[in-house]
């Protein structure tokens, strides 16, 4: 039987609390956010919202993402412009490239948690 779907992400953190806030603050990501179809929150489960999700190993000397990094945070967001806004007006460094772009799939941007965790937001064609 194959797996449904991604049923967590967990990664080391040199300070654990201050990275599940700025996830939490900045990018709307972490335990209480959402409800389940009851309505009710908890507060170790981001509900999300179902869609596709890419999981895929990359070779080891790709440059999609830092070479000092095992892997890259990618977020699905809705308003990617206004998500940009809110976190450049917050001091976090945003990236774009144009071709990064695809009118199949969708825009994306780059940004870096505090710890320096690359994260990839991509807003669907």
């Amino acid at each position: 039987m194959p797996a449904v779907a991604m049923g967590g992400y967990f990664f080391r953190a040199k300070d654990p609390a201050a990275l599940k806030a700025w996830y939490r603050e900045h990018l709307g990501v972490g335990g209480g956010m959402g409800v389940d179809a009851d309505g009710q929150s908890n507060e170790w489960v981001w509900f999300t919202q179902g869609g596709p999700m890419v999981f895929e190993p990359f070779k080891a000397d790709s440059d999609y993402f830092p070479a000092d990094r095992q892997a890259m945070i990618n977020l699905r967001v809705e308003d990617l412009d206004g998500m940009l806004a809110h976190l450049r007006a917050a001091g976090v460094e945003v990236i774009t490239r144009p071709e990064w772009d695809s009118p199949e799939l969708g825009r994306f941007a780059r940004i870096h948690d505090p710890e320096g965790n690359p994260i990839e937001l991509w807003e669907r064609a």
